[in-house]
Parts: structure tokens; C-alpha cells; sequence
């Protein structure tokens, strides 16, 4: 079963949003981690470039798949966690310790669309 943390916000493609103030930390869920096994590689977009709510903005890679990160917010990246550039594996310990972006909101409004805990345990069927 996987690991859900309450007080989070989560979309569909399985991405987790922490909100600071006007800043979403964003990662994968501990699902998503589990199900591409051991995460090879992290592609991330450059500080200062935009993002759109349900835009693509990079891929996690894995000895089975390559997938699709997808921003649950609009906005501006102000961070990326380098760490993961050669650690990429830091996603499969600790999914919810190991955030890939964090975004400047331009729209905190998006939040109300994504998931609560609850909704994301009834979108993975736990």
C-alpha cells in the first residue's frame, strides 16, 4: 500500500503539491515512485522558466519507463532540487522528502482543482 500523506494536494498524474505562502513544492507520490521501480534519471526545466497547470515540465526515467512530470500549478520555477541530478534515486527513498520543482504561483486558485488525500487514495484504488 502506498505511503498518502494528509495535508498535501495531489493531481491525477500522481504529482504532490506542498503549498509555502505562494510557492508550491511539487514531487511525485510515493505510487507513482513504486510503480516505476528505480528511478534512473530526473529531467527538470531551469529556474525562471514557466509552467502551466497541466502542462508537462519533465520526466522521471527508470530501468522500466520514461514518464511525464505534469505542473499542478501555473507559474514561475524558482527552485529545482539538484540534488536529484545525481541522485536521482533520493525519489524512490523518500518520494515526499525528495521534491523536483518549486513554483511561484500565479494562479493559487488551481489548488481547489487538485486532490485531497482521500481523492488520490479513490483515483489509485486504495
Amino acid at each position: 500500500m502506498s505511503k498518502i500523506i494528509e495535508g498535501l494536494k495531489y493531481s491525477e498524474s500522481h504529482e504532490w503539491v506542498k503549498v509555502e505562502g505562494d510557492v508550491a513544492v511539487i514531487g511525485v507520490s510515493d505510487y507513482a515512485q513504486a510503480e516505476m521501480g528505480d528511478i534512473t534519471y530526473v529531467d527538470m526545466p531551469e529556474v525562471d522558466d514557466e509552467v502551466a497547470a497541466g502542462e508537462e515540465f519533465g520526466a522521471l526515467e527508470s530501468v522500466k519507463a520514461s514518464s511525464e512530470l505534469y505542473s499542478p500549478v501555473s507559474g514561475t520555477v524558482c527552485a529545482v532540487n539538484e540534488e536529484l541530478e545525481d541522485a536521482p534515486e533520493k525519489v524512490n527513498e523518500d518520494a515526499y522528502g525528495s521534491w523536483i520543482i518549486k513554483v511561484k504561483m500565479s494562479n493559487p486558485a488551481e489548488l481547489d482543482a487538485l486532490l485531497d488525500a482521500a481523492g488520490y487514495k479513490a483515483v489509485i484504488g486504495e
